[in-house]
Parts: C-alpha cells; structure tokens; sequence
C-alpha cells in the first residue's frame, strides 16, 4: 500500500501528471520541466504518448509566461522527451 507522500519518481526527481501534463522535477528548484503528451497510439489495452512537447520553464511565478521558458523540443515517446527533460534540467539546475 502506497503511503501518501510516496510519489513516482525518475532518476531520483518526482514526476507529477495532471491530465496530458506531466511535470518533472521538485517545484522548490529554480527550474523543473513540463511535459505535454500532444497525441498518443493505442497499443494493447493503453495509449502510448507518441507526440510530446518538452519545456523547461522557470518556477519563479512573477515571471510573465512567456519569459519562464529556458528550452523547448518535441519528442516522438515518452522516454525520449524524460531523457531530454533530465539532461535539460540537470544542466539548468547547476
């Protein structure tokens, strides 16, 4: 039984979902990165993210929306945009 402060992490950061987003990283950092599932294929029983757009964007809120975005891609799969969301991030952060 899952505890409630247990989350889903990735190479040892959180990953939060909220519908087709997806946010990686801890919200105390200065940045974390955001992951939109644009389209997806059936496979199985499931959907698989196949189109998704990465963004590593700033935490800082006083920050117009458009000023809080570092990087953007797009990805084909889920694991490929994780990899680029953890290399982005992990050289924004130091």
């Amino acid at each position: 039984m899952a505890k409630k402060n247990d989350m889903l992490m990735y190479k040892g950061k959180p990953l939060v979902r909220s519908g087709n987003t997806i946010y990686y990283g801890n919200m105390s950092d200065q940045y974390v990165a955001m992951l939109q599932i644009m389209d997806a294929v059936p496979f199985q029983d499931i959907m698989l993210p196949s189109k998704v757009t990465v963004q590593v964007i700033a935490t800082d809120t006083d920050l117009r929306p458009k000023e809080r975005i570092l990087k953007r891609t797009e990805k084909n799969g889920l694991y490929s945009a994780l990899n680029i969301a953890d290399i982005w991030l992990e050289r924004a952060l130091s």
